[in-house]
């Protein structure tokens, strides 16, 4: 299952690798890429967990946008 978050405050390249190493260390994601112009995490999971990544975005200090 692919899921896409767009979220604030990623400004450079070691934004995106703390989000990929704080996703990736759920259980349940094969994988996570990260555009940092456009601030877009996409997200590959074994199942819907989007509620559990979006709180994940928020304490690693990348919320989500509404």
């Amino acid at each position: 299952m692919e899921l896409e978050f767009q979220v604030q405050n990623v400004k450079c390249q070691g934004c995106a690798s703390a989000i990929r190493a704080g996703l990736g260390q759920h259980p349940q994601v094969r994988g996570v890429q990260v555009d940092v112009p456009t601030g877009r995490v996409t997200v590959e999971t074994a199942g819907d967990v989007r509620g559990e990544l979006s709180g994940m975005l928020r304490e690693l200090g990348y919320p989500a946008k509404a």
